[in-house]
């Protein structure tokens, strides 16, 4: 199995429509959504099933048992980030504030606070009767993003069992925990550049990061007319760095339109359909070239 993989150095750039784009274009019957904090693919995927959710469990937490507590206030007192609070009757953990230390487990003279696993997300996966769809939620506050994405990429490598050719992978925005857990193991990544001063410093960082773990990468630019200037720039620096160029996408109300509706933007006729397709055939030519096809 293939896998590529979607990203975008901020949010905002059209990577999960583009990401969109492309399942629909390659029929792929492997794709997943990585981007753990917001996850938004499953909106513009339609004729899925139901999901089937496991819960994730992350970092362990105190827990206090009320039953064995005797209320002599050492937890409390020891706890540096104020997690434990006295009420009237027992003590309670706050879980957003507990960091998982341990020292209220160490100091506790008589065993009544002890270190749980808590939910830290909720894994999903959608199956038809050939096609795998894996994604997740993070639960809020939850700091274990990185490795709930690796989840959701064995999720959907173990549930297609090698049998799809070809994997999408819709990433994250930045460049993060989740976004260089979901670079482990893809043979291509291409980056949805916007062309503004931020979209092409957000864009070198990704293809430093890229870099550091020896991946291959690309770059397209979405919503191209809306700066020309800063296009042409993306443009040169693919040019001068070696960096395989794509293709441009123009801004287009007709995609908006369709994305709004929960709908890809292959699925209309439209500008910004006809570029992608041009993206999406110029991209897979180079992960057949990279891969020794």
């Amino acid at each position: 199995m293939k896998q590529l993989l979607i990203l975008s150095g901020k949010g905002g750039t059209g990577k999960t429509t583009v990401a969109s784009a492309f399942i629909k274009l390659s029929h792929a019957k492997a794709f997943a959504d990585c981007d753990v904090d917001a996850p938004n693919l499953h909106l513009v995927t339609s004729g899925l099933s139901t999901a089937t959710c496991t819960d994730y469990m992350g970092m362990q937490k105190a827990v206090v048992d009320t039953g064995l507590c005797i209320g002599c206030d050492r937890c409390r007192k020891h706890c540096r980030f104020t997690a434990i609070q006295n009420h009237v009757e027992h003590y309670e953990v706050n879980p957003y504030d507990c960091e998982g230390c341990g020292v209220c487990v160490a100091v506790c003279p008589v065993g009544a606070v002890s270190l749980q696993p808590a939910k830290a997300g909720v894994l999903k996966l959608f199956c038809t009767a050939d096609t795998v769809f894996s994604t997740a939620q993070l639960e809020m506050g939850s700091g274990t993003s990185g490795k709930l994405v690796t989840e959701v990429k064995k999720q959907m490598v173990n549930q297609s069992a090698g049998k799809a050719p070809l994997a999408i992978i819709d990433g994250s925005p930045g460049i993060g925990c989740p976004v260089i857990a979901s670079l482990n193991q893809v043979d291509l990544v291409l980056i949805v550049a916007e062309p503004s001063v931020s979209g092409i410093s957000d864009m070198r960082r990704i293809l430093e990061a890229a870099d550091r773990f020896q991946v291959p990468t690309a770059v397209c630019i979405n919503k191209y007319d809306t700066d020309m200037r800063h296009s042409d720039e993306i443009e040169n620096l693919c040019l001068e760095t070696g960096v395989a160029f794509t293709g441009r996408i123009p801004f287009d109300p007709a995609a908006v339109r369709a994305i709004n509706c929960g709908k890809s933007i292959v699925d209309v006729d439209c500008p910004a359909g006809d570029a992608v397709r041009n993206v999406y055939g110029n991209t897979l030519r180079l992960l057949e070239e990279r891969s020794g096809r």
